[in-house]
């Protein structure tokens, strides 16, 4: 039977219509009940309005009368700050946003998109997982979807918004992107407590397992936010420090500004205590250090003791990476060690020259850290730095003792300018351990009552012949001890000069990271 091109287009207006609510009303109220957005909603708060191009619409499950519109995940492509993205989102309403066949060949196209293109892929995260009726079916998309990522990965930035419940498959993709946000309301976990009770007899409540909180103190998350829409202004904002590929430059933006010492630099010259037993908010450092006292800060939520973030030196993007006094005196541990070492792999990925501010004791001691392998993850923050290309400008304001003064961007292990203030304390370890290491027997030959002052003595010289940024000086470890307030300057000044920095390792299938 012969249709006219008025009821074509009357049955494809009907078909776009029954695509936008594939479950109907009663997916609709189900929405409503739990106070979350729609899929095309969620995507309208991440892109620039009107940006958004949907592909794959009208797709569904073929041989199925009954089969819903779209498959459960909503993909296509549009802009954020004007640069091109391609973004997927998952449908709760349709098979609880799970993966059967077309729902994987729509996913598995929009990352060939992204590769294809050189841009960033995002995925909003709402789902249970494989679609167990699919059976093997959805398996199998799954590992496609997940094999994908190699193309992906350090070629295009990869961001994962986990939102509502995210289950197995639902959490191992997005652990493999590069940086993971979710609201306070997600979860994220491989079983929930029904099936972990069932199997193993523990009991432990949905937000002690896979809270965002929980798996933010885990170390799988980068952020969490207040909200949906706090959760998309993040993920934008972190867009806008990062190239769309790693052969593109990183944005930029206002350069030029404030050329001269300004009053917020002069600030520095005063702001570090003058005894060493007296903690500071590094924070306050960053914010005087960089442009615009601008700071998008990246795992927030895991190791307080050690800052990851992004910020900008003349209008480029950089990577910072800083100890926290306020947090075990700055000591690095086993979680800082991972925190760091996949921020200076992530900024080596993309180009951005990497800025260490250093105020450290040294590596935290303890049965626990040893027990949960920080010889190892150390290692691997180690030989993060040892493998990045990108020029590395190191600041040190105050300690910088054994295995935290080599792994802050020392020169020996690639630092290309490493800057210290005079009030910096450069040294195997603190005078206080030293003195009791290196004088016991002397100090035990001293009578009782003079005992302390002779060791305070002791504690002085070392402080003031051994302790110092001029010995390092001397030796050519430290390239110049700086004023405070000239730091933001000197930064700028070391990266103009390795602008051009090109660094290629020798040819190898793989580098072999202590994992």
């Amino acid at each position: 039977m012969q249709t006219t091109t008025a009821e074509r287009l009357r049955q494809l207006r009907e078909n776009l219509d029954a695509a936008r609510e594939p479950a109907g009303a009663t997916g609709v109220a189900k929405r409503a009940a739990k106070g979350i957005a729609s899929p095309r909603e969620r995507i309208a708060m991440l892109l620039d309005d009107g940006s958004f191009v949907e592909v794959g619409a009208l797709v569904r499950q073929p041989g199925m009368p009954d089969a819903l519109y779209g498959d459960g995940v909503v993909t296509g492509r549009g802009t954020v700050d004007g640069r091109p993205v391609v973004v997927i989102a998952h449908d709760q309403t349709v098979f609880g946003g799970s993966v059967g066949e077309m729902f994987g060949r729509k996913v598995a196209a929009a990352m060939d998109m992204a590769a294809d293109n050189g841009c960033p892929f995002i995925a909003i995260n709402d789902s249970g997982g494989a679609r167990v009726q699919d059976a093997v079916t959805s398996l199998s998309w799954y590992a496609a979807m997940s094999y994908r990522q190699l193309r992906l990965s350090g070629v295009v930035p990869q961001i994962s918004v986990m939102l509502g419940k995210c289950a197995a498959g639902a959490v191992y993709s997005p652990i493999n992107t590069d940086v993971l946000v979710a609201t306070e309301s997600a979860h994220m976990f491989v079983t929930g407590p029904e099936i972990i009770r069932e199997t193993t007899g523990e009991e432990v409540t949905l937000d002690e397992l896979g809270g965002a909180f929980t798996q933010a103190r885990n170390g799988n998350l980068h952020h969490v936010a207040a909200d949906e829409r706090a959760a998309f202004d993040w993920v934008r904002s972190y867009l806008s420090f990062m190239p769309s590929n790693c052969f593109d430059r990183t944005p930029l933006v206002n350069p030029g500004l404030e050329p001269e010492v300004t009053d917020a630099d002069r600030e520095l010259d005063s702001l570090i205590p003058d005894s060493d037993r007296m903690g500071y908010d590094m924070y306050e450092v960053l914010l005087r250090m960089f442009d615009d006292g601008d700071f998008h800060e990246v795992g927030d939520g895991a190791a307080r003791n050690m800052i990851t973030g992004f910020a900008r030196v003349d209008g480029r993007p950089v990577g910072v990476i800083a100890n926290q006094p306020l947090v075990h005196s700055g000591a690095i541990d086993a979680r800082a060690s991972d925190k760091a070492a996949h921020f200076i792999r992530l900024c080596n990925a993309f180009g951005l020259p990497l800025i260490f501010v250093v105020d450290t004791p040294g590596v935290l001691p303890g049965v626990e850290e040893e027990r949960i392998g920080v010889i190892k993850r150390g290692g691997r923050f180690f030989y993060a730095v040892v493998e990045a290309t990108v020029p590395i400008v190191t600041v040190v304001v105050r300690k910088a003792y054994g295995g935290g003064y080599a792994v802050m961007g020392c020169k020996q292990l690639g630092g290309d300018v490493n800057l210290a203030w005079p009030t910096a304390r450069i040294a195997v370890m603190g005078a206080e351990a030293a003195i009791g290491l290196t004088q016991r027997k002397a100090l035990a030959a001293v009578p009782d009552e003079q005992r302390e002052a002779v060791r305070q003595g002791m504690v002085d010289f070392y402080n003031a012949e051994v302790a110092t940024p001029w010995t390092a000086a001397e030796r050519g470890y430290i390239d110049a001890v700086i004023q405070p307030s000239a730091t933001r300057l000197e930064i700028r000044k070391a990266l103009r000069l390795l602008a051009d920095k090109t660094v290629r390792h020798g040819p190898r299938k793989h580098h072999l990271m202590p994992l």
